[in-house]
């Protein structure tokens, strides 16, 4: 079987138009604008990368409900409002569905029907459950398989499906704050709603690992505004920057950043005060080495503890042995981390896949940058080891055939067949079309390389160590002066994606160049004619600089 990372089948549609997600940590759910999750769509509770939920349908005597409104309210719960389908003869109903939603290592759902009617109106409400236990990436692109069939049982007031396959087990349990009668994964309440009166329940969903039934962190019963994700939350947005400006364009661009920025955020429970930032939601609410490296830098202005969390938790998982099953090598930084099958909560538990050839200079770059802002220096001295072993990866093993360039080669088809930023297999390619034969050096991580030599030169120089700083300083001098003559098509003027396996110039115009002028690597007299290209018709559109030209 692929794994997630290695995927290159056609994704179908995936039928996200109208739909909600609510996140928070490894914990997300999708659903359509009534609230309703569908078998055939991406939708679902997920959990730690599988699908906990499945199905999850409201109906109100027989009917189901017209949406009316959905609202989240923060990442993490919604409001769905619905209104229920008139009697034969009634041009209206006077019932109102509200459905508040709560996700965060399970699912809470508050369900409250509304009568405005003048009399008492009767209610048969019932809720349609199921499950298939699905990867989330089968889920995302439509591979999920329709043999599973979890087994099913009521324990007193509960529904609880289970599954095992191989030593793989889970299960989920739905539980209920009013007396429910069930039938298999149906159930079902019978009430009369009094006029101007409400009536109310709260379906509680608790996804279970092996044999460990986790607590959902919104657990009904209890007011919602005291579980841990609103806290965190409030103490997020209490130290977020504030906008004052006469203009709301600019000042709703900041808020929803603080915002989407604060839902990225991820936390260990071996080191509950250490937040790392996510690659993505819903479906990379995981640690991702590149991509948590980066936003995490980018993120310096509004939290430094994010970068300095990002730094110690990737130091954590740093690589230690040669394995080529997951690409790991000594010092190596990892590509993403998975927990499929994973049976603890923490994110050692998770599957650790390292086949990125950037994340590795980059962790030493964005270490030197907490240095350069004088931050946390306790720290960050504790993390200079680490960046050492990055370093010493470069020499020894990113570095394939010793000509100062760090290459990529995957260790098996299991893995990544590009391991820089553009990972998709047919992600590199020549001007021409043609994909370049491993292994690859890209440009782009040359400049990481020479910007992480930097970065150790200077905390050598801090420490007085003069043969270290000189060593690392012209370690990046001889860097540059090669990358400068070996990636510049002097015949088109710009710089190659990369080297191919053969040393020839994978010669397409591409966006990397644009890390090299980041990163310092790119000779002065060659800045203004890599800038002018990036923004020439053919490669800005206007909204951006397009990764490949148009």
């Amino acid at each position: 079987m692929a794994e997630p990372w290695t995927y290159a089948g056609e994704v179908p549609m995936l039928g996200t138009v109208g739909t909600i997600t609510l996140v928070e940590g490894s914990a997300f759910a999708i659903s359509g604008r009534s609230g309703d999750m569908a078998p055939n769509l991406p939708h679902g509770f997920f959990f730690r990368d599988t699908r906990f939920l499945s199905r999850l349908e409201l109906r109100v005597n027989g009917q189901a409900p017209e949406a009316l409104e959905a609202e989240p309210l923060d990442p993490f719960s919604a409001t769905f409002a619905l209104r229920t389908r008139p009697r034969a003869g009634r041009a209206d109903s006077p019932l109102l569905v509200f459905r508040h939603r709560y996700v965060g290592r399970g699912m809470r759902e508050d369900i409250v029907i509304r009568n405005y009617g003048d009399e008492p109106s009767y209610c048969s409400l019932e809720l349609l459950f199921d499950t298939d236990f699905a990867d989330l990436f089968h889920v995302k692109e439509g591979r999920v398989e329709n043999d599973v069939s979890p087994g099913l049982e009521a324990e007193g007031q509960d529904i609880v499906f289970r599954y095992q396959r191989g030593l793989t087990r889970r299960g989920v349990r739905i539980s209920f704050s009013q007396p429910v009668q069930l039938a298999a994964n149906l159930a079902t309440f019978e009430v009369i709603v009094p006029p101007q009166e409400s009536w109310t329940t709260c379906a509680q969903l608790a996804p279970i690992i092996e044999n460990d039934e986790i607590e959902p962190r919104h657990l009904c019963g209890q007011p919602a505004d005291h579980a841990t994700p609103r806290a965190r939350l409030a103490k997020w947005r209490s130290q977020g920057p504030a906008v004052d400006t006469d203009y709301p364009h600019p000042k709703s661009i900041v808020t929803r950043s603080a915002e989407d920025l604060g839902a990225l955020r991820i936390f260990d429970p071996d080191y509950p005060e250490r937040a790392v930032v996510a690659a993505g939601a819903p479906w990379f609410m995981t640690l991702f080495g590149r991509d948590s490296l980066l936003t995490s830098w980018m993120a310096l202005l509004i939290d430094p503890d994010l970068a300095l969390g990002v730094l110690q938790t990737l130091a954590r998982f740093q690589g230690s042995s040669v394995d080529p099953r997951t690409d790991e090598e000594p010092g190596k930084i990892l590509h993403e981390m998975r927990f499929g099958g994973a049976s603890s909560l923490s994110l050692g538990g998770g599957q650790v896949y390292y086949g990125t050839a950037d994340a590795t200079p980059l962790f030493v770059m964005l270490l030197g940058e907490l240095r350069r802002w004088g931050l946390a220096p306790e720290l960050v001295d504790s993390l200079l080891p680490h960046a050492d072993r990055a370093l010493e990866w470069i020499d020894n093993y990113g570095d394939r055939d010793g000509d100062g360039y760090v290459e990529y080669q995957r260790s098996s088809d299991r893995g990544l067949a590009n391991q820089g930023w553009k990972d998709s297999w047919d992600g590199i390619r020549f001007q021409d079309g043609q994909l370049p034969r491993p292994p690859i050096a890209l440009c782009e991580v040359q400049a990481y390389v020479y910007a992480a030599y930097l970065a150790r030169a200077y905390f050598a120089l801090e420490a007085e160590d003069m043969d270290a700083h000189n060593r690392f300083r012209n370690k990046a001098i001889e860097l540059k002066a090669a990358f400068n003559r070996d990636f510049w098509v002097e015949k088109h003027g710009w710089f190659a994606i990369g080297l191919d396996g053969e040393k020839n110039q994978i010669d397409a115009l591409a966006s990397n160049m644009g890390h090299c002028r980041w990163t310092g690597i790119i000779d002065t007299d060659k800045v203004p004619i890599v800038a002018e290209r990036l923004v020439a018709p053919d490669m800005f559109s206007g909204g951006g600089i397009r990764t490949l030209s148009g």
